[in-house]
């Protein structure tokens, strides 16, 4: 995550993501922004929804307004502004910026550990997603991603995870199936999810006594943000049919 990208329509699906799964339940969420240094890229321009009431605020009109004023009011892009805004619920965040060296990252991992020590769900938002083979833990541009080791070390303290993944250079439903398959062969997790937007993945892995808070939070999910964010269905039905609806 870069401070830069902040309130872009990227974001505004995230939050609303997360607003949704902590509709139902009283989970404690740890928000790990992952940050690496701004650039002088176009990423985080994507904000021309905000000029668009009409066709976005329905979504989530509270996140919506909030965003919008945020922007309007404040200058410099600063993540710290959703932490201030209270739209997150039982929410805290881990803001440490994420070291590229081997020893900076095993320390960074450290501090992460102990901010997740009483939170039930961690997400993790890192620029790119989960590390690839070309980008190891300790090289030049590793900062820019989640390590395995990392989300299995989440998951050991007993923590259900959400992941941003940044769509790369294949085919979308064979990354989203490949991602899926390899979290659940890492956490041994009944419900592994993707959710879909039209520039990344979301990918979830939840502890067995989150489940009902999950499945109960997803006709939430349809009925909000069907036309932007898609649960891709890995589960063997989706999860508002689990719930009974």
């Amino acid at each position: 995550m870069k401070h830069q990208y902040f309130g872009d329509i990227n974001d505004y699906r995230k939050y609303g993501l997360l607003r949704v799964l902590q509709s139902n339940g009283d989970r404690k969420l740890l928000v790990v922004w992952m940050l690496t240094a701004d650039d002088d890229g176009r990423d985080g321009g994507r904000r021309s929804y905000l000029q668009a009431p009409a066709e976005w605020q329905e979504h989530d009109p509270e996140l919506f307004a909030t965003l919008a004023s945020l922007l309007r009011s404040t200058g410099r892009p600063r993540v710290s502004y959703i932490e201030q805004s209270g739209l997150l619920s039982n929410s805290s965040f881990f803001s440490e910026p994420v070291p590229d060296s081997r020893e900076g990252r095993v320390a960074w991992r450290q501090g992460l550990l102990e901010a997740a020590d009483d939170a039930d769900l961690v997400f993790l938002d890192p620029d790119n997603g989960i590390e690839v083979p070309s980008r190891p833990i300790g090289r030049k541009g590793s900062s820019k991603y989640v390590a395995w080791y990392e989300i299995e070390a989440l998951w050991a303290a007993g923590c259900s995870i959400l992941i941003y993944q940044h769509f790369r250079r294949e085919d979308r439903d064979l990354l989203s199936n490949k991602l899926v398959a390899d979290l659940q062969r890492l956490t041994r997790a009944t419900l592994v999810e993707a959710f879909r937007t039209a520039h990344a993945l979301f990918l979830l892995a939840a502890q067995e006594r989150h489940e009902p808070g999950f499945r109960g939070a997803m006709p939430l999910l349809h009925l909000r943000w069907a036309n932007q964010i898609e649960q891709v269905g890995q589960a063997k039905k989706p999860l508002w049919l689990h719930a009974g609806y």
